[in-house]
């Protein structure tokens, strides 16, 4: 089932703040280098994209988990090589394209939480601390896209700048929810399976309140967005990890290649199939000069 994702009525003005917006949604720098969208970047949200961000919430933990035996500099480096090269495939595309999109949902899935637990472990960042660090991040990320854009919506992805707002928001998700999963696993002494059994309540609430309740789409697929991450990081921390912290010993390599196959199949028939392909933008979005608010 397709969840709707309108954006709201009377939105407030862009900023129109010189070098701040360009006419056609470029990025300063990054458009010189390339190519504007033609059409919308990211995917329709069908019952699959749900499957696979979360697949791959769970494969990017226990990845990072495992490319910690190669040391900040061996694993840190890389993750930031993976994020960065799928970064310029994903830029690099003028419309959605499911390997590029994923690969970049899954670099910033094991760099999110390489960089979450960097400060938690290097920087002894407790994860309560950690965990209100990066969703007063992640607000302030929707605050600025909404004031520049107008719209958080999905379908409005038509822009460099938007797209970037987009990603900004990925991978602050992802930080988030390294952070949540691991505070209420091991602060709160809940253990991993039953985080994630918490976890997929509380991910299935906003969709609950779209449906019953008339609850902003918009708002409800974000709501059910973040939540993915400590959904998945827990199941795959509970696979993966010993016994004697609640897990089932899988192991982390093991894991991590299990549910990098399976994404990777998951992905290869949206490639091939394309029901998740974006027919047109949104009525009233088109590909406007971006700034202008969406009615």
């Amino acid at each position: 089932m397709t969840l709707p994702d309108n954006p709201q009525q009377g939105l407030p003005a862009a900023d129109s703040r010189p070098g701040w917006h360009s006419a056609d949604g470029q990025l300063p720098f990054v458009g010189k280098f390339f190519p504007a969208p033609i059409a919308v970047k990211v995917p329709e949200i069908i019952l699959l994209f749900w499957v696979v961000k979360i697949l791959t919430t769970a494969g990017g933990e226990v990845t990072s988990d495992y490319l910690k035996k190669y040391g900040n500099f061996g694993g840190g480096g890389t993750e930031v090589a993976l994020f960065v090269i799928a970064l310029v495939l994903q830029f690099a595309t003028r419309r959605y394209r499911a390997l590029a999109y994923w690969s970049l949902a899954y670099a910033i899935a094991i760099a999110g939480t390489g960089l979450s637990d960097f400060l938690h472990l290097d920087v002894h960042i407790p994860y309560a601390g950690t965990s209100l660090m990066w969703a007063a991040i992640l607000a302030v990320v929707f605050w600025v896209w909404y004031r520049s854009e107008g719209t958080l919506s999905i379908h409005s992805i038509t822009t460099q700048r938007r797209e970037a707002f987009y990603w900004a928001t990925v991978f602050a998700t992802f930080a988030l929810g390294t952070a949540l999963g691991d505070f209420t696993a091991t602060s709160l002494n809940m253990g991993y399976l039953p985080s994630g059994l918490f976890f997929l309540g509380v991910f299935l609430l906003p969709a609950l309140a779209w449906w019953r309740f008339g609850m902003n789409s918009v708002a409800a697929f974000w709501a059910a967005y973040v939540v993915t991450r400590p959904l998945g990081a827990s199941f795959s921390d509970w696979i993966s990890k010993p016994a004697n912290i609640t897990g089932l010993n899988f192991g982390n390599g093991r894991t991590a290649m299990v549910f990098g196959v399976v994404v990777a199949l998951l992905v290869a028939y949206l490639t091939v199939a394309r029901p998740d392909v974006q027919s047109s933008p949104e009525p009233g979005v088109g590909l406007r000069p971006a700034g202008t608010p969406v009615a």
